[in-house]
């Protein structure tokens, strides 16, 4: 029995598409819900899930055809998936052998979060034909914000590799095949199997950052070349956007200047150093974490502004208070509270740090939802904490101690890391003494706070030790005045350096 592929629904007022890549080629095993091609459209990309499994039949339209919704994409001869097991021809076949075995258990990617869809093969932390116990962590995976490592759903011999390193997998997508300890023998063949189809998947992988056909053929009309257009697609693919947006660009005046600082080439390396040299893929989350910093250096008119405070009250008030807090509401008494409510203060009176600019619009926000950066071994994640203005003290705390440890474990999803309407960054439990932070668009406003270090002030015509700290506001210019900018700071010190201002809404 074949069953037929078709168009998926491509959103309002979308009538057509491109097919972009087709993932499996006639012949091809497949699973429930594994996707088969992409589609584009004018505005967004679609993938299309398998909804059967079996094997793909006949790709009707091939890559850089134009479709309707609702047309004829393939056909899948269901169920027909595991029926060439016997046979030791097939590549397909012997994919699905170790699954249809009694003794095998199918690797497959957990749970990523909301939102996400896919994500990279990072590392294998195991080889086939290593023995691994349940529970056993075999793998990392990485998306655009949070790492996941895949623990063994069961104890046995890792008998295939279906998703090597580096190769883009979706969120149903098998990774690896374990047999039972039983069939240890038997993995042995099966591990130069799949050794030897390793390469294949990557190579695959590789089609994933092939460029766009309908963007080609728009380059081609253009007359431009893909080292003039930056790539928006998955993993830098250029999307027919991106061509738009580049002729935009060259039709603007001086246009010369523009591709100069992206397409400066790497400087000449002698054959000695070379050698000593180590070059490593940059993770998803680290060109995520590059191109939001550079849009925003690109974007905003950033400009930063500094003050100081003098944290004596603040640290006798916590100092005083902190074992009946953690007593009372479980959890410790830091700094971060402070300047949470500080900052939920002083955006009030200055809520243009608040904003953000929606082209020739300003939004201004009745409501803090503000961000607390994080730096993890994976890289800064920015967590937010929502409607910081109506909380207390103990819930702040609670807030940033849970989403500060589900940063660190990898393990927030990409909804709690949206919406923010400004950000705390605390550099100084690093020890930084002062910096300028980067905006994290679309926001117009971020902080810096810094170490706290003893330093000589003069106080009533006196010198006298106090614990110091600098503070720093980056802000949009375009938005945000100078005037505001120092309002601003001016608050925070003022609420920083008597707590009680805070209480009486002072």
């Amino acid at each position: 029995m074949s069953i037929e592929v078709r168009v998926p629904t491509l959103g309002e007022s979308v009538t057509e598409a491109t097919v972009a890549t087709w993932f499996k080629k006639p012949g091809d095993a497949v699973a429930v819900d594994e996707m088969l091609c992409e589609l584009e459209t004018d505005k967004v990309t679609v993938e299309v899930p398998s909804p059967a499994a079996g094997v793909l039949g006949e790709i009707v339209a091939a890559e850089g055809e134009t479709v309707g919704v609702d047309a004829l994409l393939a056909t899948i001869a269901a169920g027909e998936g595991a029926a060439p097991a016997p046979a030791a021809a097939s590549a397909p076949a012997a994919e699905a052998a170790p699954a249809a075995s009694g003794g095998s258990v199918d690797v497959m990617v957990p749970t990523l979060g909301e939102s996400v869809t896919e994500a990279t093969v990072s590392t294998w932390f195991k080889q086939v034909g290593d023995a691994v116990a349940q529970d056993e962590m075999l793998c990392e995976l990485e998306t655009d914000k949070v790492s996941v490592e895949v623990p063994a759903p069961a104890a046995g011999v890792l008998a295939e590799i279906a998703a090597p390193e580096g190769s883009t997998v979706d969120a149903s997508a098998k990774l690896a095949v374990i047999s039972g300890a039983a069939a240890g023998a038997a993995a042995a063949p099966a591990a130069a199997t799949a050794t030897a189809a390793a390469p294949a998947p990557a190579a695959a992988s590789g089609k994933d950052v092939a460029n766009a056909p309908s963007a080609e053929k728009a380059m081609a009309e253009a007359g431009l070349s893909a080292d003039q257009v930056t790539g928006t697609g998955r993993d830098g693919r250029i999307m027919k956007e991106d061509v738009a947006k580049a002729i935009a660009t060259a039709a603007a005046p001086a246009p010369a200047a523009a591709p100069a600082p992206a397409a400066a080439p790497r400087a000449p390396v002698a054959a000695e150093d070379a050698s000593r040299e180590e070059r490593v893929r940059m993770t998803r989350l680290r060109q995520t974490i590059a191109k939001r910093l550079k849009d925003a250096q690109n974007t905003a008119a950033i400009l930063t502004t500094y003050n100081e405070v003098d944290m004596t009250e603040v640290m006798a008030l916590r100092n005083q208070y902190k074992d009946q807090f953690e007593k009372k509401h479980g959890v410790r008494l830091g700094f971060m509270s402070f300047f949470t409510k500080a900052c939920c203060h002083a955006l009030k009176e200055v809520p243009e740090v608040n904003a953000e600019i929606d082209g020739t619009d300003i939004v201004y926000k009745n409501f803090v939802h503000m961000g607390v950066a994080a730096g993890t071994p994976q890289g800064l994640v920015v967590p937010v904490i929502r409607d910081a203005d109506s909380m207390s003290f103990a819930d702040i705390e609670k807030a940033i101690a849970e989403k500060g440890k589900r940063a660190r474990d990898g393990k927030l999803s990409m909804a709690e890391m949206q919406g923010g309407t400004f950000t705390i960054s605390n550099g100084g439990v690093y020890g930084s003494l002062m910096s300028s932070p980067i905006l994290n668009p679309p926001q117009s406003g971020i902080l810096g706070m810094h170490k706290i270090q003893d330093r000589p002030m003069v106080i009533n015509g006196e010198i006298k030790i106090r614990p110091m700290m600098y503070l720093a506001l980056s802000y949009d210019h375009r938005i945000v005045d100078g005037k505001g900018a120092v309002t601003f700071l001016v608050r925070v010190k003022e609420a920083l350096e008597d707590p009680r201002r805070l209480l009486m809404d002072l």
